[in-house]
């Protein structure tokens, strides 16, 4: 699929390092009650974005002004700014925060028929404050001249003393983790999660430290032989323009976890993206919602940002498609959310940093 441009008639507050900031007009706010428009907060920077909104923009007739931020800066901003805020929809990453800003209570309930047909079920809010935009596995790599395939098996099994000194993994106040942890207690207790972590914690290679891409670095190094991560991380280092990124992506392997028959599939979260509680063009939103869930914006989502799509038929990302097909737990991603902070919890009593 040939890459929109990146040159965007969209407005931005923040200076980003990006190339593409260079081609957007910094402002510090924007107006929110002009016809034809709508305003967006995202947590996705705007390589990750804004070419797909420049395409609405365009096909539309509809402005689009675009605040980028990290979601948490982004969610303070909308709790402060409150019935007054300008944003229409708010974009962020993985299902626990976009439960928080539904807890917060700065997004609303809506509903389209067409959302409702092509967004599964598991990967929207079971009340409708949000919909599912793109999905991530967060599942194991490994060197396969260190570690063999068959002798791995399912998230449970990396607290086996077998994989002691062995592990990466990044530290337990991320957010992927802690939505992994949930996801772990709806399908074995508590009891039994703060078991497992117990083990999985004896059997890290060193101290919690850096982002996933640094986990799948180290295990290319030799610094552990088994790596947890997103797998569009993965496919962003097999997608690299630079030589030591796809080093790392061919001296690593990619393993589904949970895959039998009686388990329940790899754990996946989403970006997503709901309508604010403050919107002023809410025909606007629900257009450009359901335009970012079309199958051209599902291809560049799979195709640009290495993510898969949340609407079925799409081929996967080119660079993971080697890895072939797999089975994802379809729990609810409102239960990732709701099992925060019992997740939190048990992830300090296993002493996970």
């Amino acid at each position: 699929m040939k890459r929109p441009s990146l040159k965007m008639p969209l407005h931005s507050f923040n200076k980003s390092a990006s190339a593409l900031a260079v081609s957007l007009l910094t402002v510090s706010s924007f107006s929110a009650h002009a016809s034809g428009e709508v305003n967006v907060y995202s947590a996705r920077s705007e390589a990750l974005i804004a070419p797909l909104l420049d395409i609405y923009s365009k096909e539309n007739n509809v402005k689009v002004n675009l605040i980028t931020g990290s979601a948490d800066a982004l969610l303070s901003r909308l709790q402060s700014e409150g019935s007054a805020s300008p944003a229409d929809v708010f974009i962020t990453v993985d299902a626990g925060r976009l439960y928080r800003a539904k807890e917060a209570g700065v997004l609303q309930p809506f509903e389209t028929k067409h959302l409702d047909k092509v967004v599964p079920d598991h990967l929207h809010d079971r009340d409708g404050y949000w919909y599912g935009l793109s999905q991530r596995a967060r599942v194991i790599y490994y060197n396969p001249e260190k570690v063999s395939a068959d002798d791995l098996s399912t998230y449970e099994d990396l607290a086996d003393p077998k994989w002691k000194g062995q592990i990466c993994i990044r530290s337990s106040s991320n957010i992927y983790n802690q939505s992994l942890v949930a996801s772990m207690i709806d399908a074995n207790g508590e009891a039994e999660t703060l078991e497992w972590m117990k083990g999985l914690v004896a059997n890290f290679a060193r101290p919690p430290a850096g982002g996933d891409t640094d986990q799948l670095k180290a295990a290319a190094a030799g610094v552990c032989d088994i790596a947890v991560a997103n797998t569009y991380y993965f496919g962003r280092l097999g997608s690299s323009d630079k030589a030591e990124d796809r080093a790392v992506f061919e001296k690593l392997n990619l393993f589904w976890p949970n895959q039998a028959a009686d388990k329940r599939g790899a754990h996946v979260n989403v970006s997503g993206i709901g309508i604010t509680a403050s919107s002023k063009n809410t025909d606007n939103a629900k257009q450009l919602i359901e335009f970012l869930t079309n199958t051209q914006s599902q291809e560049w989502y799979a195709h640009v940002n290495n993510e898969y799509p949340v609407v079925e038929g799409i081929a996967p990302p080119k660079s993971l498609a080697k890895f072939g097909d797999f089975k994802s737990d379809d729990v609810s991603l409102s239960v990732l959310g709701e099992n925060n902070r019992q997740a939190v919890k048990l992830m300090d009593q296993a002493g996970w940093k």
